[in-house]
């Protein structure tokens, strides 16, 4: 909904612009469709991806060279709008470089662990070789000194037999010895490129955030320049829509269980006053809380009507749904929350299972999460004291927006996401979502998904709010 509202309003600007820009628009998609850094890296070799890396640090450096000259003199339309296209090209360009980088090491970390499994396969196959070493030793030093000389082989070549098979067996263990020692190197070598790996995904992340500042920055100046030469009454235009866009934010508005209507406005003091006591950013929080129920518009679709197995139906259409609840772990505490939020079983939703099975294909998981923050009771459980500590509530409610919004803010933060860094929040995303970080293909869309929704909240719902 948000995205669609913020599609509108540029559609709007574009429009306002189309007399005044149509000139540029042709130039411009003729430098994105020329940049290098729009390579395809998904299957490059090293080499390719370090010619494109290059390429990108000289077009990062041209558009610099741009942004200083177009900096010398910004008293007119042209060279104010030029100045901002240079910004946003360089910020581009750094994003495209950070992405080669992380390409880059993708690569080296992938070679490092196929380095890491070969060590594994020659370590195993050295193991081997010493147990038959070890099972040869043990027969011969069982061989009686009298069976040695009556035996059809020499005296001296038994004992020979025995020296040699010793000496193989001590260069076996220092084989084995140096090949866990180049392992154990490599294994922190692959770990040290991992960091890197993560903290230049953190500086694109960040560029990323910089660059849309810089586009919202640009169709703001290109409507003031539009609309008129007089600039008071330019400024003035400009503060009218600002307000008008904040009306339209405080004025959008999410359904939450046993509550009114909550407007924007206040979903962000909720998040904001979990801010002050967990430390975790609103833009994150409320991007969660949109992920897991569309900000408590989609609280469940099933009801639980057999405590004793956990199954149920769909709340609009009355069909029976197995594993709804875990009979066991969440069933008992589920029906004491209710009872003190005077709940029934019967007509209180709460989310269906999602059908996944192991390899063997036994069922995994339950439905049966609650509310805007999607807890399943035993975790709500475990939560309720500190949410009912932070907030003041006598026995914090699910449904309840504000203790909603506190309960996964304090969860967050248990997670990590109090740091603020794009790698914490995205790896906090996806512990909240499967309890384990982004190494799953599942987990890592989820938290993609929630990190793209921040940022989104932050320049288009959070960020036109300030000052007005």
């Amino acid at each position: 909904m948000h995205t669609r509202r913020s599609f509108v309003i540029f559609s709007i600007i574009s429009l306002l612009l189309t007399s005044i820009m149509g000139g540029l628009s042709a130039p411009l998609n003729a430098l994105a469709a020329a940049d290098p850094c729009n390579a395809n890296v998904a299957n490059e070799t090293k080499a390719e991806l370090q010619a494109d890396l290059d390429a990108c640090n000289a077009e990062i450096a041209h558009w610099n060279e741009i942004l200083a000259s177009t900096q010398k003199n910004t008293a007119s339309y042209a060279s104010e709008v030029a100045a901002l296209t240079a910004k946003i090209k360089s910020a581009q360009a750094n994003i495209n470089a950070k992405g080669i980088a992380i390409a880059k090491l993708g690569k080296n970390i992938t070679e490092k662990q196929t380095q890491i499994n070969k060590l594994n396969d020659q370590i195993e196959r050295d193991r081997r070789s010493l147990a038959a070493l070890l099972r040869k030793t043990k027969e011969i030093d069982s061989f009686s000194l009298a069976e040695a000389m009556l035996s059809n082989q020499a005296l001296s070549d038994f004992f020979s037999d025995v020296d040699a098979y010793a000496a193989a067996q001590e260069s076996l263990q220092a084989v084995e010895a140096s090949l866990r020692g180049a392992k154990e190197s490599t294994q922190v070598e692959k770990d040290d490129l991992q960091k890197q790996k993560d903290a230049q995904a953190e500086a694109k992340a960040a560029i990323e955030r910089a660059k849309a500042g810089l586009s919202q920055s640009q169709a703001e100046k290109n409507v003031l320049l539009a609309s008129s030469k007089n600039q008071e009454k330019a400024y003035s235009l400009t503060i009218a829509e600002k307000q008008a866009k904040a009306a339209q934010i405080r004025t959008a508005l999410f359904g939450l269980r046993d509550t009114a209507a909550i407007p924007f406005g206040t979903a962000l003091q909720y998040a904001q006053e979990a801010q002050r006591a967990t430390g975790v950013d609103p833009a994150f929080l409320l991007a969660i809380m949109m992920q897991e129920s569309n900000l408590g518009q989609n609280v469940g679709a099933c009801y639980v009507t057999n405590p004793s197995t956990g199954e149920g139906v769909g709340a609009n259409t009355g069909t029976p749904k197995s594993r709804v609840m875990s009979p066991t772990r969440d069933v008992p505490v589920f029906q004491d929350i209710l009872s003190h939020i005077g709940g029934e079983m019967s007509n209180t939703r709460v989310s269906c299972w999602q059908p996944i099975y192991s390899s063997a294909g036994a069922p995994i998981g339950w439905g049966g999460a609650m509310g805007p923050a999607q807890f399943i009771p035993s975790t709500w459980k475990l939560f309720a004291s500190r949410v009912a500590s932070a907030t003041g509530s006598a026995y914090p409610n699910p449904w309840n927006a504000r203790d909603a919004f506190f309960a996964s803010s304090i969860y967050l933060g248990d997670l990590g996401a109090s740091s603020g860094s794009y790698t914490d929040q995205k790896n906090a995303a996806c512990k909240y979502y499967s309890g384990s970080s982004c190494k799953t293909s599942y987990a890592n869309t989820y938290g993609a998904s929630v990190m793209a929704k921040a940022a989104n909240i932050q320049t288009t719902m959070i960020d036109p709010l300030q000052g007005v």
